[in-house]
């Protein structure tokens, strides 16, 4: 499936023999610092970054290449809509539209950004199995009722999409055929509002089974975690390196002339 970003969690790299917890720690920083950079020269090198991080998790390029080309269509919008809607001088006009070389430097740096949080979150949490992930969050102090809504949206999502498969070929024995007219609109309709109610009812089961085996309100795990000396010296160098990034945007040395980005 693919949404089970932690399929290849048991290769052999320096981020699977991390430590969770500080890895989490960690490249959380770096996630932080990426966020925070406001000069395009800085983004691409936090961009080149996230791309040795993501090399060193030996993770599949196919597999990551995959995810990221949703989030990449998903950006593609902002290289319209920022040099058209940017308030700044208009360089030229586009269908009497002004088109403003700051929206498009603006839009740049927003898709390199956030193509590289993507980047390192997938070296975040592709590098581990999802659940200990999750118990390595909880150790690290965040708020149990947010770890556990994570972990069983995670371990859920899959039981929804099986169900609605299952929905599908039973609607498709059926003799049903998907068509751009009222009965195809109302039998999705349907389609939807079942999926729900099974949802639903399945949530309450599960709650139930929960209770009987005496869930309150915490996990219990039998995962424990062990740092060693070269999980302390990667987490060094990972957030010397956000400091040193963060320093050097923060200088004003690779601010944009007045004059126009280009």
């Amino acid at each position: 499936m693919p949404l089970d970003i932690d399929r290849f969690a048991k290769l052999e790299s320096p981020l699977q023999r991390w430590d969770p917890r500080v890895k989490l720690f960690t490249l959380g920083i770096f996630v932080f610092s990426i966020a925070l950079l406001q000069t395009l020269p800085i983004a691409c090198v936090a961009f080149a970054l996230a791309i040795c991080i993501l090399r060193l998790s030996s993770l599949p390029y196919d597999f990551v290449a995959s995810s990221v080309k949703w989030i990449i269509f998903f950006l593609l919008p902002f290289f319209i809509i920022m040099p058209l809607s940017y308030p700044g001088e208009a360089a030229f006009y586009v269908i009497g539209l002004p088109f403003a070389w700051e929206g498009l430097q603006l839009a740049t740096l927003i898709f390199i950004k956030a193509v590289a949080i993507i980047l390192t979150t997938f070296s975040m949490f592709g590098t581990a199995r999802f659940d200990v992930s999750m118990i390595a969050l909880q150790h690290l102090k965040c708020p149990k009722i947010l770890v556990q809504m994570l972990l069983f949206t995670y371990r859920y999502t899959f039981v929804f999409i099986e169900e609605m498969r299952r929905m599908q070929i039973a609607m498709r024995a059926r003799g049903f055929v998907m068509k751009t007219d009222i009965k195809t609109m109302q039998t999705m309709g349907n389609f939807v509002g079942t999926l729900l109610i099974r949802s639903f009812e399945r949530s309450e089961r599960v709650y139930k089974a929960m209770l009987s085996k005496g869930y309150q309100g915490e996990l219990h795990t039998m995962v424990k975690f062990k740092s060693e000396r070269q999980d302390y010296i990667k987490s060094a160098l990972v957030l010397s390196t956000a400091v040193m990034i963060l320093a050097l945007d923060f200088s004003g040395l690779f601010l944009p002339a007045k004059e126009g980005w280009f």
